[in-house]
């Protein structure tokens, strides 16, 4: 037998074995799917999340910024400008009605405090003596009647100059805020403390005219702080703003709830108003993950035998994480949640567990 040599070496021969050698390696990896036409096509298959198309309670909410106020609240306001000499409350101090909060200058320019008193006290003594005189027979009731009515108008005009400078709560509650000091003038545009029982808190806040038809008398609400949002109460909607804000063509609404135990909730705070807006019972739902948009159009890839088909869907109300089908599928159905990035019609996937 001869040696072979690079002489008699054929390159055309060692060409077609490498060739040969490449094409098997490569090619028979990938799957293959025989299609009606006798071609052969190889495809992926791609690892997904899928979750059924159920009947389910859907209940959209709606989440609002509102501010505090106590059930019943008073600001406190001066109605002459006197400087103030006395506060007799801090903040905190649970008063009654009628409490004496802050006294201004009685002799200051616009205070008539003391002309009042002078002119209701000689008014007293006149009818002391007319109450005498008339007993004894020496006036006529008419001339004390005329005394009497002197009396009672000097009277009501120290009454009322003596309000003016002894600022009192017009209710019981706790003292919220002190906005004063002494020595400071008390100008009427000026709030100088704040009154509230705080036992109830009364939440306000503003909707818009297409949200207005959702709410009604009653309705169950949730009120949270974002200082603690873990603290929630629950109340009810206590009026609604039958004209809306000129300025903001908002409309008002107001919402009563029992404050905690430890009173953590406080007059001027801002807070979050949760309101179930909407409920149906009987709803087709997918998760909102399920679905992407096609020619801005929304829909899903339903998986039918390990294969998945894209298919258009109508939507309709959403609570943020199922959103309800209208029409385009049927309950039992499973869509993919996860991975339909990579899917097309056909696409053979696996359903991964979770």
């Amino acid at each position: 037998m001869k040696n072979l040599s690079s002489k008699n070496f054929n390159p055309i021969l060692m060409f077609l074995l490498i060739l040969s050698a490449f094409f098997f390696q490569f090619c028979g990896d990938k799957p293959a799917e025989t299609t009606e036409a006798g071609k052969t096509n190889f495809t992926d298959t791609v690892s997904v999340e899928a979750e059924e198309v159920v009947i389910r309670e859907l209940i959209t909410s709606k989440t609002f910024s509102g501010s505090l106020e106590g059930e019943e609240q008073a600001n406190i306001i001066s109605k002459i400008p006197e400087r103030i000499m006395q506060i007799n409350v801090k903040v905190g101090d649970y008063i009654n009605s009628g409490t004496i909060l802050f006294m201004l200058d009685k002799g200051g320019a616009s205070s008539q405090f003391y002309q009042t008193q002078a002119v209701f006290l000689n008014a007293q003594k006149d009818l002391e003596r007319m109450k005498n005189l008339f007993n004894e027979g020496a006036v006529s009731g008419q001339a004390l009647d005329g005394t009497q009515t002197s009396y009672d108008v000097a009277k009501a005009n120290f009454e009322a100059a003596k309000r003016t400078v002894e600022i009192t709560s017009p209710l019981s509650g706790m003292v919220t805020a002190v906005n004063v000091n002494i020595g400071d003038i008390a100008n009427p545009a000026i709030v100088l403390a704040t009154v509230a029982n705080i036992g109830r808190m009364k939440a306000l806040y503003n909707v818009g005219e297409s949200d207005l038809p959702s709410f009604n008398i009653g309705q169950p609400i949730e009120i949270y702080s974002e200082l603690n949002p873990e603290i929630i109460q629950t109340g009810k909607l206590s009026q609604i703003s039958k004209s809306a804000n000129i300025e903001s063509r908002t409309f008002e609404i107001q919402a009563l709830f029992p404050n905690t135990k430890n009173r953590w909730f406080k007059p001027g705070m801002f807070c979050r108003i949760n309101v179930n807006m909407k409920t149906k019972k009987d709803a087709l739902t997918i998760p909102i993950t399920a679905i992407v948009s096609n020619n801005s159009k929304p829909g899903v890839f339903v998986i039918n035998e390990n294969k998945v088909t894209f298919k258009h869907v109508t939507t309709g109300m959403t609570d943020g994480k199922y959103t309800e089908v209208l029409s385009g599928l049927s309950a039992g159905e499973n869509v993919v949640t996860l991975g339909m990035n990579n899917l097309k019609n056909g696409t053979v996937v696996i359903i991964s567990d979770k």
